[in-house]
């Protein structure tokens, strides 16, 4: 993965780049790529609190932006304790349309990160929101947000990684270019966070599933 990005990073630039070349480069100089780490389950079910069926199946196609959005969050070591981190994913894009960090696993953290969705972007009478079965998704105020605005939602099944696949690659990438090692606070977390998300990730970092451009470039070549 590491090759085919720098290939496609450079190839952009008009630069003829080979991915032998490249791989044989990387070895030289004793470069390796970093793994992604193992998905966990994380997952903290409210056994009293309704859930919907699977209706997004896996299908991590869309036709155009604000389709298809999904939600989730992960947890960040710090020598102060864990920093939680909640997102809202644009399918079609693979934008971070939304996020939100806290000290605290909260319902309202995930209210926030959807609440960022909403501010900046303009819903669609499809828009499917997908989640997992976590405490969070399923309370009551976030519930009432989601029927507020219409949206239609579609959760995972219990311990089953691949009902939100997109969403956990983002994760396992952030984890393997973002949070190379335990960071000293909080607060630096959070800088650091930000600016991967709202600098790198989405205004730089390309994919080759979106032509090798980033989120914000393929949603701009295709408005």
């Amino acid at each position: 993965m590491a090759v085919r990005a720098f290939i496609g990073i450079y190839g952009s630039r008009g630069w003829g780049v080979n991915r032998k070349r490249v791989a044989r480069l990387m070895h030289l100089h004793g470069l390796r790529a970093r793994r992604k780490q193992r998905y966990q389950v994380t997952t903290k079910r409210h056994e009293a609190r309704p859930v919907v069926a699977n209706v997004l199946a896996q299908d991590f196609t869309a036709q155009a932006c604000n389709e298809k959005w999904l939600a989730d969050m992960t947890y960040i070591d710090t020598h102060e304790g864990w920093l939680y981190l909640a997102t809202v994913l644009d399918v079609y894009s693979r934008r971070i349309v939304g996020w939100s960090m806290g000290d605290r696993l909260q319902a309202s953290l995930v209210e926030d990160a959807l609440r960022m969705a909403l501010g900046q972007r303009t819903l669609t009478p499809e828009l499917l929101h997908h989640s997992d079965q976590g405490s969070q998704y399923t309370s009551e105020a976030y519930r009432t947000l989601l029927q507020d605005n219409a949206i239609h939602v579609s959760m995972s099944g219990v311990g089953n990684c691949y009902d939100n696949a997109m969403m956990e690659s983002f994760f396992a990438t952030l984890k393997t270019e973002c949070v190379v090692q335990r960071f000293a606070t909080r607060l630096q977390a959070r800088q650091t966070l930000f600016e991967y998300i709202e600098v790198s990730y989405n205004r730089c970092r390309r994919h080759s599933a979106l032509d090798y451009l980033s989120p914000v470039q393929f949603e701009q070549r295709t408005a």
